[in-house]
């Protein structure tokens, strides 16, 4: 039986769909009360009854990614009938987009069931559905044009500082500001609790506990779990959740707002993210250090086993021909002793038309390395004398900056001026506000905005230049002397990774080459933490593997 034959036999079974927007709108408006009362009346009207209804409180109509309309669609389509009529309040209520309209129409004709707007009522003959497709592309042209704008108020809202809405990281929370008209205006403020949990996650993954030295991702999560620590939504710690916060810029004040696709999550251009300062958790310092480590530790770019393998100089050693890695290769003498060397990948792997190659006995490599790093390195004198290299060029760098630092000061001071001057312009009644002076006014803001936004960046970035006290550099030295020569290997290994990049291996040298800027941080670390807390051990880094090889996490 067709719709027309129920409709002439008085026998159409009608079900309601019922949608807002917004979550807000569901709490706070009526829309959804008023489509129930016109839907109830207008089935009573045409002798309907009204068996079902599917209420869709906060879910865009751009998609059909909704609970309730699935379910009414799954349910039209039953093999037992159960509506013949699907009745909404106009034809946007069920869909904003044009193609998915009228693809859902005809899904619903093959099941016998009819869409019916009470606003909108149209037929079936060619103009009529005319008229209805010509509807549906206004509505999504609508809904297009109410984003556009929307997303601009917001990114206005940000660039003011304002929160906008989205999910709030741990640590912080909403606090209101101010009320304009009937919008409450937030920031975000600091929690003092979850602050806590931060910071804690921040410094055991950079220094670890007085028992360890640094912790990796996967045991970190297994401590906050075991003491009961829970994210923002209440649920268990992951591995992906804990490494989004170690590499969450908000923690050091810089919140990023339409920085994604809202729908495909595409990364948009740099130029169109917004940045919202809010007050940080994390030192710069110690984030950026932290960003250092997760880089060093990514498997893709070195193996966990390098780090944390029972070979001392594995990662660390290279051939000086071909500045490949070097492997370790064993070989039996005649008396039934048991040899193990260092030899280069390339030339074991490929042959000697890769590399010469060159072997060295793995015990003779370690004993050279560990005793010149002791002897010529981390002794007080040379550490001294590095540190005092590091500062000259620094204070030459530092130049520069405060020039650029004083160039944006003057920027932001003219732009305010200029600003102050047109604003007095307009009180006294020497200029009146027309469409010329608000673009100048907007630009002028916008000018302003935009060297304080590069002015707060370059103090962010300015490393202090603090002293490090002569005890302070003894203390490093002694405590590096002593964790490079004892204990076991992948923690002796750590030291040596902290302060040197690699050991190349050649005919009659070897040399080892590091950084003295990251020797310079590993001694700054060392005092913050021997002033901290006293006693605590010295930590350095090591690796945890923080992904899964068949990717069924952290994808």
């Amino acid at each position: 039986m067709t719709i027309d034959d129920a409709e002439r036999l008085g026998s159409v079974r009608a079900c309601a769909y019922l949608r807002v927007s917004t979550g807000r709108q569901a709490e706070s408006d009526l829309s959804i009360p008023d489509q129930r009362k016109q839907v109830a009346a207008f089935c009573k009207t045409k002798g309907w009854p009204l068996l079902a209804e599917y209420v869709e409180p906060g879910a865009s109509a751009t998609d059909d990614a909704r609970p309730e309309f699935q379910r009414m669609i799954e349910r039209a389509a039953d093999g037992d009938r159960p509506f013949d009529v699907i009745v909404v309040h106009s034809y946007s209520r069920f869909f904003r987009d044009s193609f998915s309209l009228e693809m859902y129409i005809r899904r619903l004709a093959k099941a016998g069931v009819r869409l019916v707007s009470i606003t909108q009522e149209l037929g079936d003959d060619p103009a009529q559905v005319m008229m209805r497709q010509v509807i549906a592309l206004f509505d999504e042209y609508q809904s297009k044009e109410n984003a556009k704008h929307v997303l601009r108020a917001m990114k206005e809202n940000a660039r003011q500082g304002f929160y906008n809405g989205s999910p709030v990281p741990l640590g912080y929370r909403t606090e209101e500001i101010e009320k304009r008209g009937a919008r409450i205006k937030k920031q975000l403020a600091i929690d003092p609790v979850e602050a806590e949990t931060v910071r804690m996650i921040f410094r055991l993954y950079q220094h670890g506990d007085a028992a360890s030295g640094p912790i990796g991702i996967k045991e970190i999560t297994k401590r906050l779990n075991a003491a009961g620590h829970r994210t923002k939504r209440g649920a268990r710690f992951g591995v992906g959740t804990l490494h989004g916060i170690l590499t969450n810029p908000v923690y050091v004040g810089e919140w990023t707002f339409n920085k994604r696709e809202s729908k495909t999550l595409r990364q948009k251009p740099a130029a169109e993210h917004i940045t919202i300062a809010v007050p940080p958790i994390i030192e710069r310092a110690a984030f950026d250090a932290v960003q250092s480590t997760l880089k060093a530790r990514n498997p893709r770019v070195e193996a966990p086993r390098v780090v944390t393998g029972p070979i001392l100089l594995t990662g660390l050693a290279v051939c000086a021909s071909c500045e490949g890695g070097m492997t370790l290769r064993t070989g039996t003498s005649r008396s039934g002793k048991v040899h193990r060397y260092y030899t280069c990948s390339a030339c074991a792997r490929s042959g000697k038309v890769a590399c010469k190659g060159r072997s060295i006995r793995m015990d003779t490599l370690d004993d050279l390395v560990v005793e010149h790093l002791s002897e010529r390195l981390f002794t007080t004198e040379r550490l001294t004398e590095l540190l005092a290299s590091i500062a000259g060029s620094r204070a030459e760098k530092a130049a520069e900056v405060d020039g650029r630092i004083i160039a944006l000061q003057r920027e932001a001071t003219d732009a305010e001026d200029k600003l102050k001057r047109l604003y007095r312009m307009v009180e006294d009644g020497i200029a009146e506000m027309d469409d010329i002076l608000k673009e100048r006014l907007t630009s002028l803001r916008l000018d302003r905005e935009r060297a304080q936004a590069a002015l707060d960046r370059m103090r962010a970035q300015m490393v202090p230049t603090h002293a490090i006290p002569s005890g302070i550099i003894e203390q490093f030295g002694r405590a590096m002397r002593e964790n490079i020569q004892t204990g076991d290997v992948p923690f002796r290994k750590a030291y040596l990774r902290s302060v040197i990049d690699r050991v190349e291996v050649d005919d009659a040298t070897v040399r080892i080459v590091g950084d003295t800027a990251t020797l310079e941080q590993a001694i700054a670390g060392h005092a913050s933490r021997t002033t901290d807390a006293p006693g605590r051990t010295f930590g350095v880094r090591r690796s945890v593997r923080k992904w899964r090889a068949r990717k069924d996490s952290n994808l």
